[in-house]
């Protein structure tokens, strides 16, 4: 009998985790011109993790400001009950788009894959626009005093890339990720 897979062995046990812990989640939405009420990619962001039965910790909405972006992901790092972080907008080739370089400055390591793959995907439906994105993840690596560790993802703020990256990226491995970082606790 074929052994199964140490990915999918892995996953399976991280699925099994979370249906009793679900993933404690914060969203972001950075723009300028949008509102809470007005913003599609942060509400759709909200409706694929609860859907995946994750609780949403906070949602909330800021400007194109390094200082205001920095400091509302410091907060949430620094807090122990919250495990991702995901903010939509201010990840393109923009003179405002800034989150991409405030997210990698928190990162203490980065998930090069997730934007590797992220445009790859971008690709089947943008063609070359894919390489406007700077789409990034990756993980704050917290301390005792300021809170668990916690993962960052940094999505653009088009619905349909928020779709891509949920459907395709971070929903499938959300409790992978998670369950990695908490098994080294155990």
């Amino acid at each position: 009998m074929p052994q199964e897979p140490s990915h999918e062995a892995h996953r399976r046990e991280a699925d099994k985790n979370t249906k009793d812990n679900p993933v404690c989640c914060a969203v972001l939405i950075v723009s300028d011109t949008r509102t809470l009420e007005t913003d599609r990619g942060g509400a759709l962001i909200v409706e694929h993790l609860t859907q995946a039965g994750h609780q949403i910790a906070s949602l909330e909405i800021v400007k194109d400001e390094q200082g205001t972006i920095r400091e509302r992901l410091k907060t949430w790092c620094a807090d122990p009950e919250i495990q991702v972080i995901l903010t939509t907008g201010g990840t393109g080739v923009s003179r405002r788009d800034i989150t991409t370089d405030v997210v990698r400055g928190l990162l203490s390591f980065e998930l090069q894959g997730f934007g590797e793959l992220f445009r790859m995907l971008s690709y089947e439906q943008v063609k070359s626009a894919a390489m406007l994105s700077r789409a990034i993840a990756g993980l704050v690596i917290g301390s005792e005093e300021s809170g668990g560790d916690t993962f960052i993802f940094a999505l653009p703020g088009s619905t349909n890339a928020v779709e891509t990256a949920m459907s395709n990226l971070v929903i499938p491995q959300l409790p992978h990720l998670v369950w990695e970082r908490m098994k080294e606790d155990s």
